[in-house]
């Protein structure tokens, strides 16, 4: 099949409280992942990093706002901004009063993207 279509009502809501919608598994991606977040208001995800699958993520807000903190910076998070995260680097997401929708794409650092075309 040459493409899929999937709408995220369509993605079965999973992790702490229904939270996150796997897009990647249902388009069946395999060059990176993708996945969808809803967060309540005042809702702190988990600290982590990506340090042991190498990933790096870019994190786009499409809605709502809060902040991220990566390692020791805060920044804010509001709809258009797209953040850059390096796999060993700390980072944990908190949503504002007004909850937050927010989409990752990660995929390994080691395998970086060729640009090609005037893009």
């Amino acid at each position: 099949m040459g493409h899929r279509v999937v709408d995220v009502e369509q993605i079965e809501p999973a992790g702490p409280g229904g939270a996150v919608r796997f897009v990647r598994r249902e388009l069946g991606t395999r060059a990176f992942g993708i996945n969808q977040f809803v967060l309540e208001p005042g809702f702190a995800g988990p600290e982590h990093d990506e340090e042991t699958t190498r990933q790096e993520e870019v994190y786009i807000v499409i809605g709502g706002g809060g902040t991220m903190r990566v390692d020791d910076a805060s920044v804010a998070l509001q709809v258009g901004r797209f953040v850059h995260v390096d796999p060993g680097t700390t980072r944990q997401v908190t949503a504002g009063p007004e909850g937050l929708v927010y989409i990752t794409v990660g995929a390994p650092a080691e395998k970086p993207y060729e640009p090609r075309g005037p893009f």
